[in-house]
């Protein structure tokens, strides 16, 4: 059974899900995510889900860590976060002897954050409506929108101006939604411009943010010092 046969409507996903806060990291539908796990409550997490549904929320920390900028997840359970994330269902899991699990996972479909639950869990869990997002659910929605000609261009320029190597020919196969949605999820921009991203309305939209953004930058300093991650 794929994602998009499990997950038709808001009401096939969970109300209320764990969540993996992540600075300058996003998911987005049926693009994929892989985490390596190694943090304790992110670890009783993991296992805690590997019995249920299998359905993890991805979503950025509000601002920064003032003590370590670097970190990547806030450290405790209080920092802020933002509204807006994306569920996702573990489709990938392997245990290491070091004690880490790496996953993967792929994307749903978008939610708000509507509250957060009272538990005694390590980790925290959210409330969430997937209502706003629904139209995530239906797989290849608007691809016809999208100037995919522009955004081969930009990427190939952004490509070769960064001295990096990838398989074009898949490049050219893939459909609008996976080549928009994956790359979003893996390009290196900021925490800023990966909420602009990940809330972009439409994939036109997004593939329109991405141009931008690629654009700007070769503009600004030849693509050097960035790599496609």
């Amino acid at each position: 059974m794929t994602l998009t046969d499990r997950y038709r409507k808001p009401s096939d996903l969970p109300p209320r899900i764990p969540v993996f806060p992540l600075r300058g990291a996003i998911l987005l539908p049926r693009a994929t995510l892989p985490l390596n796990v190694f943090e304790p409550r992110y670890l009783a997490m993991v296992d805690d889900v590997m019995s249920s549904g299998r359905v993890i929320g991805v979503l950025q920390p509000e601002g920064r860590d003032d003590d370590d900028p670097e970190t990547e997840s806030p450290i405790g359970n209080d920092a802020g976060l933002r509204r807006v994330g994306c569920a996702g269902r573990v489709t990938s899991y392997q245990e290491l002897e070091d004690g880490r699990i790496v996953i993967t996972l792929t994307g749903i479909v978008r939610f708000e954050c509507i509250g957060e639950a009272e538990t005694d869990t390590p980790y925290r869990i959210m409330s969430v409506s997937y209502d706003r997002f629904a139209r995530d659910l239906t797989e290849g929605l608007g691809e016809e929108l999208v100037d995919r000609q522009n955004l081969l261009r930009v990427l190939k320029a952004y490509l070769e101006v960064n001295r990096l190597k990838t398989d074009w020919n898949a490049i050219q196969r893939a459909s609008n939604e996976f080549l928009i949605n994956a790359l979003s999820v893996m390009c290196p921009y900021g925490p800023e411009e990966k909420q602009a991203l990940l809330e972009a309305a439409d994939l036109k939209t997004r593939a329109d943010v991405l141009i931008a953004l690629a654009e700007i930058e070769l503009a600004s300093n030849g693509g050097t010092g960035s790599t496609l991650q």
